[in-house]
């Protein structure tokens, strides 16, 4: 079983404080995992996940504290010096993907394809329904279809610490389910993933650990074997 303190974290996140203009978000973020690991980041909506991977990305006004990626600082670095390096793929929740080209199109997008990149037909493996749509314009496609794109493109740049937020929000089951099993693949494959998801059905087989956050900060975590016994609390925190 996972254990909360790592010997060498992929991913290390101390003290994180981060605001949108003059508005505090995170209140010291600390959360930590290792290469092949899944956490995932619950909570209510407005507590602070999405910011947590949005100040990752550097994409917040201001931050400060720690985030370590191999044991190099990122605290530092600008929002276009981040990804670049291919190390972090980042699918937001509006997904972004480009509506005037087609879904082929938009897997060749990536600028440069790191070593560790998906070919395209690999990727049309994973996601069977994309290749059924390959020529589909962006803004032809389902919610479901643009989800597995989004995820695509990431894959396709050669990222290994994927951030995924709310992936599943709005889909037909039989998605969340293809959903599933590709995280699952990747997860096989030593990806690195956080995954901030209100679908805890979805996300309690998946993780090795789960951070609940409240208002900024991380007021619980709870190890994959530990979920059981702990749904009193974990209902206690995601119920509206």
């Amino acid at each position: 079983m996972s254990t909360t303190t790592l010997t060498k974290p992929m991913l290390k996140i101390e003290n994180l404080h981060a605001w949108y203009g003059e508005s505090h978000v995170l209140h010291g973020i600390n959360l930590e995992l290792a290469e092949g690991q899944l956490i995932t980041l619950l909570g209510r909506n407005g507590a602070g996940r999405s910011t947590t991977l949005r100040s990752i990305m550097g994409m917040v006004d201001r931050r400060t504290g720690s985030i370590a990626i191999n044991g190099e600082e990122f605290i530092t670095k600008p929002a276009h010096r981040i990804t670049p390096d291919g190390r972090i793929g980042f699918c937001p929740e509006e997904r972004g993907i480009f509506g005037s080209l087609t879904v082929e199109e938009n897997l060749m997008l990536p600028p440069a394809v790191g070593p560790d990149g998906m070919p395209i037909e690999e990727l049309f493996e994973m996601f069977p329904n994309l290749a059924n749509v390959r020529k589909r314009m962006g803004t032809r496609l389902s919610g479901g279809e643009q989800q597995m794109l989004a995820i695509a493109r990431i894959l396709r740049t050669g990222a290994r610490l994927l951030l995924l937020d709310e992936i599943t929000e709005g889909l037909a089951p039989v998605i969340v389910k293809t959903l599933g099993r590709v995280i699952r693949d990747l997860k096989s494959r030593g990806y690195t993933i956080v995954l901030v998801e209100q679908n805890f059905r979805f996300a309690a087989p998946l993780a090795d650990r789960h951070y609940v956050i409240e208002h900024g900060e991380v007021v619980d975590t709870i190890e994959s074997g530990d979920v059981e016994s702990s749904m009193d609390r974990l209902n206690h925190y995601l119920s509206v």
